[in-house]
């Protein structure tokens, strides 16, 4: 499932693309936008932030802006960011489990698809795909 942070730190990064402008946007513009308590977004753009997706100033003028377009962003890194692997199951999360009946698993490769299908699902996506503006 995945969790409020990783929506809200998509509706984070859309607004900033929506009102993109040579300024940067303040964090409370994006809060009263969005409807999102502030707090809570301040943990949400310092991940964005550490992670280089997006760059933050503090201070009069301060806020947040995009490091790359819209089009250079995946709805999936940004999920995966927030919320870890997108795995249905843990046996095949990237070096979570090593499951000892993985060779004679039956239901493997139904496992397998699934996750093929929510990856490039999410891969698929660009932020720009969702952008209204």
């Amino acid at each position: 499932m995945i969790t409020t942070k990783g929506r809200y730190a998509i509706r984070v990064m859309l607004d900033i693309a929506e009102n993109e402008s040579d300024k940067f946007i303040p964090l409370k513009d994006i809060a009263a936008r969005q409807n999102i308590s502030k707090k809570y977004l301040e943990i949400i753009v310092k991940d964005l932030v550490n992670a280089k997706l997006i760059v933050g100033v503090s201070g009069k003028g301060g806020g947040y802006k995009l490091c790359r377009t819209p089009e250079e962003y995946t709805i999936g890194e940004i999920l995966e960011l927030m919320e870890g692997t997108l795995s249905p199951v843990a046996c095949l999360a990237e070096d979570e489990n090593d499951c000892p009946r993985k060779a004679e698993c039956e239901t493997l490769p139904l496992w397998e698809e699934f996750d093929k299908l929510i990856h490039d699902f999410f891969y698929g996506k660009k932020l720009s795909d969702i952008c209204g503006k």
